[in-house]
């Protein structure tokens, strides 16, 4: 936070420079620099919390990305509110000194005050978020228990809520999986089947909705695992309509004292300042590559070397083989990560991988029968195909899938992903504690 200390006074030295201010204005390098020092303070928070619970990088990323969005819109506001200090009574632009020694009650309160509450905020979410990308491993093995942390200090709300025991499948982790409020140190564990009585979810979601009563109830409807972000869309700097925005622009409501529509615009800058799949799939040179697919939240991509796509013309058994491994790639990217889609012939021995997820070594298995040749497979991949991965398509939720998977995750190294043929959700099968 002493950083942002620094970086106030040329921040509205920027500003004290302007005669107007504009949504667009955020992309400046001045106001860039403060966003990302603002951005930095919560990214720490993040790591803090991935110290305790490991997160992919892929998750990581659009958590710090959420950040530095949340960052950009709260700045906007910041500007907005010292905008009226510039002019003194006479009509004429303050000198700055005077100018920057009003404002400091602003960055007090929205660098100091705010920012500390905030930062608690960005550290249980990612906590949370990575908790439950972990709780996902395992499908509805487990129920899922909210747990207050017991002490005094719990406030008598929460309280209501511990010992909430309901699938991972409940519409009740949707709205009430924490944090549920700012400060909010409440967690939710794994625990087995038939130890516990499961909640009736709707006296669970009764509860839920006394519970989280008041002014920040709306605002804290959100599950950070599976918006993999460390702040709701509805925060303190937005309006309830961005909750359900898509980044259409509209008839939105915007925050006090912003004229109307800029805050939408605001927030699309700051996406847009975002490397997105659209803008790194561009390093790719279109002689080698054929850019093949972005998804459509524009966060991965599937890029393929053209030599693959000639191999692929030889007969109709490898065009099927081709278009079957296209499909997994293209739900890779659809998880958020950046594909490449490489060549089968002319490779160095022990290097014949299908492909690289995030630059890491994969091999994709596409399992269309039974379970019984799972455990080969990935030995084949992670052993003699030179993969650091694997990724298994899976034909149902059958029990024998998973078995098999785990099975495979005991007797190799390297990592094991899989996902369900029709839910398309990525997953890693992670190492039990002690293998």
């Amino acid at each position: 936070m002493e950083n942002l200390a620094s970086a106030f006074p040329l921040l509205m030295a920027w500003l004290w420079r302007q005669k107007d201010l504009q949504p667009e204005d955020l992309k400046q390098e001045e106001v860039q620099q403060f966003i990302r020092k603002h951005a930095d303070v919560l990214d720490h928070a993040v790591d803090v919390s991935l110290r305790e619970v490991p997160l992919d990088e892929v998750s990581v990323r659009r958590l710090k990305d959420s950040n530095y969005v949340f960052s950009g819109i709260k700045t906007f506001h910041e500007l907005n509110e010292a905008l009226p200090s510039l002019v003194g009574d006479d009509g004429r632009i303050k000198p700055f000194n005077q100018f920057l020694n009003e404002v400091q009650r602003i960055h007090q309160s929205y660098n100091v005050n705010y920012l500390r509450t905030e930062y608690n905020l960005a550290q249980a979410s990612s906590l949370m978020a990575a908790r439950w990308k972990q709780f996902e491993q395992d499908g509805d093995r487990y129920l899922l228990q909210y747990r207050t942390v017991g002490d005094k200090r719990v406030r008598r709300s929460h309280r209501m809520l511990h010992g909430i025991t309901l699938p991972i499948t409940s519409k009740f982790w949707n709205e009430y999986f924490p944090p549920n409020n700012w400060n909010c140190r409440c967690t939710v564990v794994q625990v087995r089947k038939g130890k516990y009585p499961e909640s009736n979810e709707q006296e669970a979601m009764k509860l839920g909705m006394e519970a989280t009563a008041g002014k920040y109830r709306e605002m804290f409807l959100f599950n950070p695992g599976k918006s993999m972000t460390c702040f709701p869309a509805y925060n303190a700097y937005t309006r309830k309509a961005c909750a359900t925005c898509r980044q259409r622009p509209g008839n939105m409501e915007l925050a006090a004292n912003i004229p109307d529509n800029e805050l939408c615009r605001a927030c699309q800058v700051m996406k847009g300042m975002i490397e997105n799949a659209s803008e790194r799939i561009k390093r790719y040179s279109e002689e080698d590559w054929e850019r093949t697919y972005i998804s459509a939240d524009n966060h991965g991509f599937v890029v393929t070397q053209k030599e693959r796509i000639k191999e692929a013309q030889a007969s109709k058994q490898e065009i099927q083989k081709f278009e079957k491994e296209m499909r997994m790639c293209k739900v890779i990217a659809d998880n958020g990560h950046e594909v490449e889609y490489l060549q089968g012939v002319n490779r160095p021995a022990g290097q014949t991988y299908d492909i690289t997820i995030d630059g890491i070594k994969t091999d994709l298995k596409c399992i269309e029968g039974g379970a019984g040749n799972i455990v080969k497979y990935a030995k084949k991949a992670l052993s003699k195909q030179g993969g650091e991965a694997v990724v298994f398509e899976l034909p149902t939720q059958d029990v024998k899938f998973y078995e098999a998977i785990t099975e495979a995750r005991r007797k190799c190294n390297g990592r094991i992903f899989f996902y369900i043929a029709r839910d398309r959700s990525l997953r890693e099968v992670l190492k039990e504690r002690g293998q």
